[in-house]
């Protein structure tokens, strides 16, 4: 199990190292961006947008990565006080009974909006905004995807340590 678990994990590694870089993408078109508008009195639509776009892709792809380092949220009422074991059972319950089935919800509930959009190529979404919020909406089903890579790995991962027998209960 832990070999595909990190196998799985790959997936988002790679896709971590990626999206990294959007971060300093979006500082840099931002900056430029206020620099046109206040130094010289310019402004394009197309570059504030691209500032929503690539906000959208550094959260939405980096979230299967945030899981992967435990980098998200978690409300740590119990959990710090639990055994290993039992943190690894909760994970275990979490993830089969919240974090997949509904990444499996947005994805499906989400795929009639995206297929629609693609159909038609959405354009922008402001006047001489970027013509491809098709792109914007695939960010869902991606996400979800990504999301869904990490839970299974996280979920294989927990399973295992739940098993070993040598950790206190």
């Amino acid at each position: 199990m832990q070999r595909i678990a990190s196998r799985l994990d790959q997936v988002n590694r790679a896709v971590g190292a990626f999206v990294r870089w959007l971060a300093l993408l979006m500082v840099l078109v931002q900056f430029g961006t206020v620099v046109l508008r206040y130094v010289y009195g310019i402004s394009f639509i197309f570059l504030s947008e691209s500032v929503l776009y690539i906000h959208s892709a550094l959260f939405m792809l980096g979230a299967g990565y945030t899981l992967l380092v435990d980098g998200h949220v978690r409300v740590d009422i119990f959990y710090g006080a639990l055994s290993e074991r039992r943190q690894a059972l909760l994970n275990v319950v979490g993830a089969a009974l919240f974090l997949l089935p509904s990444m499996i919800m947005i994805a499906w509930f989400s795929w009639p909006s995206v297929r629609n959009s693609w159909s038609v190529m959405e354009g922008a979404i402001s006047v001489g905004g970027i013509p491809a919020s098709f792109l914007l909406k695939s960010l869902i089903p991606a996400f979800c995807a990504l999301l869904i890579v990490q839970g299974l790995a996280c979920l294989l991962r927990d399973i295992a340590l739940y098993r070993d027998r040598t950790l206190r209960a």
